[in-house]
Order: C-alpha cells, then sequence, then structure tokens
C-alpha cells in the first residue's frame, strides 16, 4: 500500500464525482494528480462514451489510468489496474503530491482501500494438472461448478479460470460467492487516506443520465464508435462499455439510431443502480464524508468541499 495522502472521490455515474475531483485538484494546485478508477477509460479511443477527461483537462491537471491499451486487447483484469495505480500513487507521493483517485468503478476502488479477495494459497500439483487440460474442458468444467464467475471471466482467460477452479476445489465454495462476501464487507480507509461520496437522488441522477446521453450523441459518438470500428474494432471486454455495444450492434444493422440512444439512456440508468448499491457499502465508512450532490453540485459547493477535503 502506497504511503502518503489520498483522497478517494466515489458516486454514481453522472453525479459530478469527476467534475469534484477536478475542481478539488485546480483548488489545490499542481502538487494534486488524478487517478482514473474508471474500468473503460483504460482503452485508447474510447473518449465520448467512457466520459473521458478532454485534452484541455488532462492538460491542466496530471491524469492516470487513461489510455492504458487498445480496444482490442482482451483480458485487462483488476490486477492490472491495480499494479499501474500503486505505480502511480507511488509516484505522485514521491514528488511530495496528494493523490485524487477517482471513478465509477467501485471494484477499483474497494480493491486498492483494502487489496484484493486472495482467498487459499495455491496449489502447485492441481495447477500443473489442470494446466494440460484444453481450455474448453476448463471452461466447461467453470460453468458447471461456478456459472456466475464462468459469465464474468473472459473465456479466453485461462489463468483466472484455473483460480477460479482451483479455489473452488479448496474450499468447496465458488469463488463468486467468497468475491461477494469481500465485497459486502465495509471498507477501510488505509491512513493517511479519505473518501468523499457523492449522493443522488434517482430521479435527479436519471435526469443527468439522459442530458449526458444526449450530450455524447452531440459530440459524436456514433463517428467515434465508427471509426474504431474500422481501425481494428473492439475486443470482448471493451464491446461490452455500455454506448460502445449499443451502438456496435446499430452500426451492425440492429435497429435505429434513436433505439440505439435509448438503449444507452436505459444501460446506464441500470449502470447507477448497480453503483449505488455498492456505494451503500461505504456508506459507513470511518474517514469519509458524504454530500448530497442534489441536482448537481454548483461551482461555488465544489470549491466549498474542496477546501474542507484539503483542510
Amino acid at each position: 500500500m502506497a504511503e502518503g495522502r489520498v483522497i478517494v472521490v466515489m458516486g454514481p455515474t453522472a453525479s459530478g464525482k469527476s467534475a469534484l475531483a477536478l475542481a478539488m485538484a485546480r483548488a489545490a494546485g499542481p502538487a494534486v494528480e488524478l487517478v482514473s478508477a474508471d474500468s473503460m477509460q483504460v482503452y485508447r479511443g474510447m473518449d465520448i462514451g467512457t466520459a473521458k477527461p478532454t485534452t484541455s483537462e488532462r492538460s491542466e491537471v496530471i491524469h492516470h489510468g487513461l489510455d492504458l491499451v487498445d480496444p482490442t486487447h482482451d483480458g485487462f483484469t483488476v490486477e492490472d489496474w491495480l499494479a499501474h495505480a500503486h505505480a502511480a500513487l507511488a509516484a505522485i507521493h514521491a514528488r511530495g503530491g496528494v493523490a485524487i483517485v477517482v471513478g465509477g468503478t467501485n471494484l477499483y476502488a474497494k480493491a486498492l482501500i483494502e487489496g484484493l479477495f486472495d482467498g487459499p494459497p495455491a496449489d502447485p500439483a492441481l495447477r500443473e494438472e489442470l494446466g494440460t487440460w484444453e481450455l474448453d474442458a476448463l471452461r466447461s468444467e467453470l460453468v458447471r461448478i461456478d456459472p456466475v464467475a464462468a459469465e464474468r471471466i473472459h473465456r479466453n482467460d485461462r489463468r483466472r479460470t484455473i483460480r477460479a477452479i482451483e479455489v473452488h476445489r479448496a474450499t468447496g465454495t465458488p469463488i463468486s460467492v467468497l468475491q461477494a462476501q469481500w465485497r459486502d464487507r465495509p471498507a477501510a480507509l488505509p491512513a493517511g487516506w479519505s473518501l468523499v461520496g457523492l449522493s443522488m437522488g434517482v430521479e435527479a441522477n436519471n435526469r443527468r443520465i439522459n442530458a449526458r446521453v444526449r450530450g455524447m450523441r452531440a459530440m459524436g459518438l456514433v463517428d467515434e464508435v465508427r471509426s474504431l470500428l474500422g481501425a481494428g474494432g473492439f475486443g470482448a471486454q471493451a464491446a461490452t462499455a455500455v454506448g460502445y455495444r449499443e451502438l456496435i450492434a446499430h452500426l451492425h444493422g440492429a435497429g435505429s439510431e434513436d433505439d440505439a440512444f435509448e438503449a444507452i439512456k436505459i444501460a446506464t440508468r441500470q449502470l447507477a443502480k448497480q453503483q449505488r448499491t455498492w456505494l451503500k457499502r461505504f456508506a459507513d465508512t470511518p474517514g469519509s464524508t458524504w454530500i448530497d450532490a442534489g441536482d448537481g453540485l454548483t461551482e461555488q459547493r465544489m470549491a466549498e468541499i474542496a477546501k474542507i477535503s484539503f483542510a
């Protein structure tokens, strides 16, 4: 765990957490750097649909965790992101700076704060045995013992598939169940860390989501997806991103553009609902401050929060 000051900013999608983090960094000065905790902002070229910081914002405040792999790359894991995030935090603290971690992938934040679920130790003999199996046989075994994990783990991810089978053999419990128990455990912040959380009513959040999607359409999201398809396309993982999967389907002939954008609004609202459920696990975290964002934070309110956060 990196030693130094870290502020984690959390909230459902479209609640204004990225704008708040940027306002905090601006208020505190150049010693503050941002670390993205968004599982889809790691993909190069997926800018509009992931609400990635603009070129201007990135030139104003240093950002980490963006544009790490191409959209064709499959198998980018939480472990991969953690390795990058820990390196970024170490570099920021070595410069005497403060890190603000912000993004909508709450699994990333949980793993950064507490470490990943690790489970039982490795079984070298079992791994050697499973290493001789064909991938299709491994996948069939995983589907049999843990269909939830099989749905979540990419079918070509041999390492994670073997690990899931290994955990089941060692404990008799599916790894998906053990990971859920880890997710449900209350968070505990490391020394020197604080958490700023935004809460927002469902109706206000939905209005902001709908407005954001309309804005993405106006900014050229369709052309962005079309360009990426022409430049090599998407791997299975990147293709699941909300906003991209719907437009990929549309550009391949499924439904109208209007239908695709309505589907994006629905999917984004569902994502926000899942995020709000996740965020309840952080609500009572010691060292956290939760703010009712109402219909959106004003510039003045963000400045006030920044002042409190760096007091």
